[in-house]
């Protein structure tokens, strides 16, 4: 888990902290107070979000620390941002898109919901987006300033965490495409293909 830390950290500059691991009595629960929680290990708590660092030292330390906690990326500022959808209506929505000739970056997926990683965009460039949408599935969700998502080769209360589509290989950071592209063309494949998205 350091060594994939250290490369979103360090070589593609992406603020990274440990997120808070699964319960140990019950993986399907979270490690945090809450015992309702929604995103069980896929989440920062100790430390904070604002914590999150590209600092080599600080990655280390904290997965010297906690070797199998999960990568939790903080969205947005230099990072990159997320559109994400439930993974059934995803997988669909990805072969249109291909189909389409749509260029994709990586793609990150946690057992119920896959994340498309889209370049930083502020919450004003988000909201002019969607007010131009005749029509956005509630159950796409935006990963913007603030925000956070869980990174390969993680495991949270749902399960592993993997690349469906993987970054090039290379120091470089990954390139991602325009939020822009990727709303536009996301929600014209699901109205078009008629993909569910369930509201979950």
């Amino acid at each position: 888990m350091i060594g994939a830390a250290l490369t979103f950290a360090t070589e593609w500059q992406w603020p990274v902290l440990p997120g808070v691991a699964p319960d140990p009595q019950g993986p399907a629960r979270c490690g945090c107070p809450d015992p309702e929680c929604t995103v069980p290990g896929a989440h920062p708590f100790d430390p904070a979000l604002l914590a999150a660092t590209t600092d080599e030292r600080m990655v280390r330390w904290w997965w010297t620390q906690r070797p199998a906690a999960p990568i939790v990326l903080a969205t947005g500022g230099k990072a990159p941002c997320a559109v994400s959808l439930p993974a059934p209506a995803a997988a669909r929505a990805l072969a249109a898109l291909d189909r389409a000739g749509m260029r994709l970056g990586p793609v990150v997926a946690a057992p119920h919901r896959w994340a498309i990683l889209v370049a930083p965009y502020s919450f004003e460039q988000l909201g002019e987006l969607l007010y131009a949408q005749d029509h956005v599935p509630g159950s796409l969700r935006f990963h913007g300033e603030g925000g956070f998502l869980a990174l390969p080769p993680s495991e949270t209360g749902h399960g592993t965490v993997r690349w469906e589509r993987a970054p090039l290989p290379g120091s470089a950071a990954p390139w991602v495409p325009d939020v822009e592209a990727v709303v536009d063309a996301t929600v014209e494949a699901i109205n078009r293909t008629g993909v569910s998205a369930p509201e979950f």
